[in-house]
């Protein structure tokens, strides 16, 4: 792998699945010890997932007090449990999707609000597959009986998202953010919801620039954010449309592709 010199990089920002977590969804030791180098150097890191922000937390705790969390897919940042973005669903358009989904039994719905994921009575069976995503689970019997204002309606399907779940709800395309954010998840969401959104709003908020940043990905909902990066770098294990338009690649996540990156950037800096 052939990368340039990253000495202008002030900001490292990485999706977790996929990216920076492994298969089995750990983050590796020697990422925490490259993390203490960036620190010393003055660069910042950004987590951005679709996780739930208690999620990704829980993952990168040993360095929680030092990063920004960009979570729900760009619907929340914060820093040090400090809100500093949140964007909710549009209310005026919850029932639709979710009437829509009540007919598809196959497709598991989870509503994601600021502190706890909503799934309905009759899909405890999918629990395990929210656990992983969302430190705080709770059971309704109708969707539209949420008491907490949704930031994320987040599907699943156990055989695959742009098969089963994507040709069901792009009609929605127009008025709601519409993203394939994993191999078996479709996440919709307000319009200005996204990484690239979300991250844009960062580096306003803390004077760096794109040409300054530096963003690691694998998936769809990755997209956005590589155009707010001087360098987007696609993990080995990416999406095609990943692929296609990150500046760079590297290997997989099974394979420490982010910290083989980091390495390099860290050396860059020295």
């Amino acid at each position: 792998m052939n990368f340039p010199d990253f000495s202008s990089i002030k900001m490292v920002v990485s999706d977790m699945d996929g990216t920076l977590l492994n298969s089995e969804h750990q983050v590796s030791d020697q990422f925490f010890e490259l993390f203490e180098e960036l620190k010393s150097r003055g660069v910042l890191f950004v987590a951005a997932s679709g996780r739930q922000y208690d999620s990704i937390v829980e993952k990168l705790q040993p360095i929680f007090d030092h990063i920004y969390f960009i979570a729900e897919n760009g619907g929340m940042i914060k820093k040090n449990d400090q809100e500093l973005l949140s964007i909710a669903f549009p209310k005026e358009l919850v029932a639709e999707p979710i009437e829509l989904l009540e007919r598809h039994t196959d497709i598991n719905t989870v509503l994601c609000t600021r502190k706890s994921a909503y799934i309905r009575s009759d899909q405890k069976h999918f629990k395990k597959f929210v656990d992983e995503y969302y430190t705080s689970t709770n059971y309704i019997d109708n969707l539209m009986d949420c008491p907490e204002e949704i930031i994320k309606i987040a599907l699943y399907h156990a055989d695959g998202s742009e098969k089963n779940i994507y040709p069901k709800v792009k009609q929605f395309e127009n008025r709601l953010q519409v993203k394939i954010s994993g191999p078996n998840w479709v996440d919709l969401s307000h319009l200005n919801c996204n990484k690239g959104y979300a991250l844009q709003k960062l580096q306003e908020h803390l004077g760096i620039s794109k040409e300054q940043t530096m963003v690691f990905g694998d998936y769809n909902n990755d997209l956005e954010m590589f155009e707010q990066a001087r360098y987007s770098i696609a993990m080995e294990n990416s999406h095609p449309n990943v692929l296609k338009v990150a500046t760079h690649q590297t290997s997989s996540n099974n394979n420490f592709g982010v910290e083989k990156v980091l390495e390099k950037l860290i050396r860059d800096l020295s």
